[in-house]
Parts: C-alpha cells; sequence; structure tokens
C-alpha cells in the first residue's frame, strides 16, 4: 500500500503577503516551520486516495495545502524529484476546487524544516536562512501553540478580505505592508538571536492584521488580552486566516502556569 505524508506548518510572520495580486503588486515574504503533526496519504485498493489528520482541518497550519502535496505525492507512488514542481502542483490543485490560497503552505510541506520564503508574481525563491540553535530552543521552549476549537474556512475568510483589496480599500494595503515589513525583522530577530525583535515582529503582524479585519482576532481577544496585560504572554498571533483554529503564544517562562490555565479554562487544547 503507497502511503505519504506532509508536515502542518506554523506561520511565524508574513502570512497573507503570499497571495496574488498583492504579490504582484508589492512581493510578500514569509517566514514558517514545519512541526511533528500530519496530514497523511494513502492509496487503498479502489484506488481511492484516503486522509488522515493529526490536527483538524480548519485549525490554521495548513492543513489543505499539505493534504494536497499528500495526495500528489501518493499519486506518483512517492516518485517525487522536484518538490517545488510538487508545491506547485498542490496550489494549482486548491486553486482548482475553488479554495483562494497563497503559496507558502503547499511549499512548507513540501520542502520542511525552517523556511523563509519570498513571492513575487507567481513565483517562490526559497531564501537563505538559518535560524541558530539557540534561537530555535528559544522558540522551542516558549512558543505555545494552542487551538480555540473553532473551525473556520479559510478561503471565506481570504475571499472577503481580498475583496476590499481588490476595491482599493488603503487599510488593507497598510496592513500587508506591516505584515511583509514584520516577516524581515523576524528574519533579523531569529537569525541573530535578538528575541526583543521577534516579539516585536508578533506585536507589528497583530497590528497590521487588525487593519486587515479585527474579526481575524476576535475569538481570541479575551483570553489573550489579560495574558497579555500580565506579561504572562509576551506576544502572540493567530496563524492561518484566523478567525478561530490556532494561535501562536510566546510566553514569558514565569508566566507558564498562568497561560495553561487560562487555555484550560477557556477549552482550548
Amino acid at each position: 500500500m503507497i502511503e505519504a505524508r506532509a508536515p502542518l506548518r506554523v506561520d511565524l510572520a508574513g502570512g497573507w503577503t503570499d497571495l496574488s495580486p498583492f504579490t504582484i503588486h508589492h512581493g510578500g515574504e514569509v517566514v514558517n516551520f514545519t512541526i511533528d503533526k500530519y496530514v497523511r496519504a494513502r492509496l487503498g485498493s479502489s484506488g481511492e486516495v484516503e486522509f488522515s489528520f493529526d490536527v483538524p482541518a480548519g485549525s490554521g497550519l495548513g492543513t489543505s495545502g499539505a493534504l494536497n502535496v499528500a495526495r500528489i505525492a501518493v499519486l506518483n507512488d512517492g516518485d517525487i524529484d522536484d518538490l517545488q514542481g510538487l508545491a506547485e502542483q498542490a496550489y494549482q490543485a486548491e486553486i482548482a476546487s475553488g479554495n483562494r490560497c497563497g503559496r507558502q503552505d503547499q511549499w512548507a510541506a513540501a520542502l520542511g524544516g525552517f523556511n523563509r520564503f519570498m513571492f513575487v508574481g507567481d513565483s517562490v525563491e526559497s531564501m537563505p536562512f538559518e535560524a541558530p540553535k539557540t534561537a530555535r530552543n528559544w522558540l522551542r521552549k516558549h512558543l505555545l501553540i494552542v487551538n480555540s476549537g473553532i473551525v473556520h474556512d479559510s478561503g471565506e475568510i481570504q475571499n472577503a478580505i481580498w475583496a476590499r483589496y481588490d476595491a482599493g480599500e488603503e487599510a488593507v494595503t497598510e496592513g500587508l505592508l506591516i505584515i511583509r515589513a514584520a516577516a524581515r525583522k523576524m528574519v533579523d530577530g531569529l537569525q541573530r538571536d535578538y528575541r526583543h525583535l521577534v516579539v516585536e515582529a508578533l506585536d507589528d503582524i497583530c497590528r497590521g492584521v487588525d487593519l486587515l479585519d479585527p474579526a481575524i482576532h476576535d475569538p481570541f481577544r479575551s483570553i489573550i488580552a489579560p495574558l497579555l496585560e500580565t506579561r504572562s504572554v509576551m506576544a502572540w498571533k493567530a496563524l492561518g486566516a484566523g478567525a478561530g483554529g490556532c494561535a501562536a503564544l510566546l510566553c514569558n517562562p514565569l508566566g507558564f502556569t498562568t497561560v495553561r490555565e487560562a487555555v484550560d479554562a477557556a477549552g482550548w487544547e
């Protein structure tokens, strides 16, 4: 039986800027990394592709992109030489299904690891990027991924915001430019292990996302705002399209107990 798996990703910075037409008008940049959660595909005896998910779809971790990467890999008997070609096939499959999306999820699922991607028009460039071990260990110890359990439709969220972008709404363009600049700051912070820049980048992202649509953050605010006030959480961001699904909380080491108690009380995982 042929099987394949593709990893899910955490978008640290730059998400939203990987979509056209922003990539055509301005160019986008994303920093992300994959985690040990997967979408698995296997080709059954009937010829149908069957899937299993470590994390529910609609979680904001790029499940639909990983699904298409795993599906195409298994249909090719797992014999894939061109990983970027695989990512592009997965992207085109998702677009054909009617889901408006960018390319970061498919590229992360195909390549794995820590990534810095540049998006210009319809092209993707994987940039040299190496976060030192100290920075990676710091993230591993302090970045908590929580799932609100609220399932979202990323395509629906994307469509509403991009309709406003297409209409020339200045707040949306301003928000996207702030998010793109935050990706550069995130790269600088991680590569130089300047942790205050990582915090600043996450704060900038939240400011930019609120310009896109405050509803993206609304499901999280009542729980996270008090944690920010007490500095139990130093910074945070919604993952993926937001409005539910997962969020990344950069926790103060002295505040972990408070954060976990608040998360548990909210019924988050």
